[in-house]
């Protein structure tokens, strides 16, 4: 199995996955899920000839799990460590919603270097939380909901994010039950732990003094329906933060149009990545 080893003297290993020859695009998956969440995209990605890398996030998937650091900057660095290890240049790198953290933060630690573009899908940038000048973020009592059913029943808790994640009762068409059952089998075997302390950098962490540091051209899709991540506190904002930018909105889309919405997104990638 391929990894990647970051803080050395504490052994961090991170999987990925390389598959397909040509410009370098880099998959970051969201919470709760692995880098097996990109199956939709990615087949379509590397028979468009490129080269596709996707890994997991440490405390997911097959990656190591240790105890602490889970801010966006451990996990910036473990991005930056994957690129130089793999010796990658010209990288396109692709945030899904928690994923959009490290793709801002590994502008803000690192510049843009090896970075040819950026994209951001359904990302959680630049702020979750609702706060007086985010009047449409996610109220705080709603996140420390969240925080509370993941500590009493994360796995109760993660099959009904689920179906939120997707719009399931508007989606029925675009979404199978075995979709949901295979990514509640990948959130619920994640590290608990990590679980939780990812949950808390992705609700607490505002970028939004970051959004000029992303200075290549960037991709951002977000679903108009999307029930997880508002589109007015994030798909809105990061188009006004992020000087140069494509924006596009899909109808009817939820959090999860990387599945429900896949074809969709895979022409907007593809379309973006040859510009």
């Amino acid at each position: 199995m391929p990894f990647i080893t970051t803080e050395k003297e504490k052994k961090v290993d991170i999987f990925y996955q390389d598959h397909g020859k040509g410009q370098p695009v880099i998959l970051i998956h969201g919470w709760p899920l692995s880098h097996k969440a990109w199956e939709a995209q990615t087949a379509t990605l590397v028979d468009s000839g490129y080269r596709v890398i996707s890994y997991d996030r440490r405390g997911f998937g097959s990656s190591s799990a240790p105890w602490g650091n889970f801010d966006y900057s451990t996990l910036a660095k473990d991005l930056r460590t994957l690129i130089v290890e793999l010796d990658l240049n010209n990288c396109i790198i692709v945030g899904f919603s928690m994923g959009g953290g490290e793709v801002v933060r590994y502008f803000t630690d690192y510049g843009n270097d090896r970075i040819a573009k950026a994209a951001l899908i359904s990302s959680i940038i630049p702020l979750v939380k609702k706060k007086e000048d985010n009047p449409k973020g996610v109220p705080e009592e709603d996140l420390k909901g969240i925080m509370k059913s993941l500590k009493s029943d994360r796995i109760g808790f993660l099959k009904d994010f689920h179906k939120n994640f997707y719009n399931c009762d508007q989606q029925k068409d675009n979404l199978s039950e075995a979709q949901l059952a295979y990514d509640w089998s990948i959130a619920a075997h994640a590290s608990p732990n990590a679980t939780i302390k990812c949950a808390e950098a992705w609700a607490e962490t505002d970028f939004r003094s970051e959004l000029k540091n992303v200075n290549v051209p960037t991709l951002i899709v977000h679903g108009a329906a999307d029930n997880i991540v508002p589109i007015e506190t994030a798909g809105d904002q990061a188009a006004e933060g992020i000087k140069n930018n494509s924006y596009e909105v899909i109808a009817n889309a939820p959090h999860g149009l990387n599945i429900t919405h896949k074809i969709s997104l895979n022409e907007k990638l593809l379309h973006f990545f040859k510009e």
